[in-house]
């Protein structure tokens, strides 16, 4: 049985952030966040690592990463552009932004022939996620039967604003009911809040939440490729519009054409949504590396 694929999100400009951020160092030895992942990815058991990145980042990626994973693990990279042609559409829509999460991972659809994991570049996820993930695509994983990781709101907050994230609800069978992106997620005096047509909510900090960790076959690129091209066609004069990857899930659950597991999790995620929290970042990374969780030096 083939292994399977992790496939990075790293095609975004990081407008919050204010830089590459994908490419950022924050280990002790100038290790970016994406080493992390790939690390736990690597000893996890999958065995493809593909990139998905805009073109003009393709020689900076390849100088940080083909040294250090020449040989422990195949790689490969995907361009997310804006040539919407090879999808049929007839149309030159001008945009600064890719088209969102959903197209990027259309457009890996050539070269992923196996089960396959899509993460953000930004975020770190901790090797449980991981391990959870690979053991559903090599023994659960259908054409209908896709996942996500659900980590703990509590476990998922920056320190230095407000956050977006997708509030999950779950079936009794624990598989994916509905996803509602929350845009202005807080804490506030030891609870947790987002607001809503200036309406403040209370959400439980154990309230699972996606932060981009999903499990998929390539039967999804069809069903992508579809909802996308409706999705044009529906925003063309929006040039800000996103074709995310909960638009693909929220279609499929609807549609009954797949369902997804949520797969829960205790790892702590952090990230850098705000340049503000790199220091966040880096003490945390040195205090996994301190209790022994990694190595000083990755690779």
């Amino acid at each position: 049985m083939k292994k399977p694929t992790l496939l990075i999100l790293a095609a975004g400009m990081a407008s919050r952030y204010g830089s590459m951020k994908q490419i950022d160092g924050f280990g002790p030895n100038g290790e970016t966040i994406i080493d992390y992942s790939i690390y736990d990815a690597i000893n996890a058991g999958f065995g493809k690592i593909s990139f998905i990145i805009r073109e003009e980042f393709a020689e900076n990626f390849k100088a940080i990463f083909e040294p250090k994973l020449k040989g422990k693990v195949e790689t490969d990279y995907v361009f997310q552009t804006f040539d919407l042609k090879k999808y049929g559409i007839d149309k030159d829509i001008y945009r600064e932004k890719p088209w969102g999460t959903g197209h990027a991972i259309l457009e890996s659809k050539n070269q992923i022939n196996e089960p396959f994991c899509v993460i953000n570049a930004d975020d770190y996820y901790g090797f449980e996620a991981f391990e959870k993930m690979v053991q559903f695509l090599n023994n659960e994983s259908a054409e209908d039967k896709y996942c996500m990781v659900g980590y703990k709101i509590g476990n998922t907050l920056s320190e230095n604003g407000a956050v977006s994230r997708g509030v999950c609800q779950t079936n009794d069978s624990g598989e994916l009911a509905a996803i509602n992106e929350r845009t202005k997620v807080y804490p506030e005096n030891g609870k947790i809040y987002y607001e809503e047509n200036d309406e403040k909510v209370e959400l439980s900090a154990s309230t699972p939440v996606s932060m981009n960790f999903w499990g998929f076959t390539p039967s999804v690129f069809p069903i992508a490729e579809k909802l996308f091209k409706q999705f044009v066609e529906e925003n063309q004069d929006k040039p800000k519009a996103e074709f995310f990857i909960p638009l693909i899930a929220d279609y499929l659950i609807k549609s009954k054409e797949a369902s997804f597991k949520v797969i829960p999790t205790d790892e702590k995620w952090f990230g850098v949504t705000y340049k503000e929290d790199k220091p966040i970042v880096q003490e945390s990374i040195n205090k996994l590396v301190a209790t022994g969780v990694y190595p000083s030096k990755l690779w």
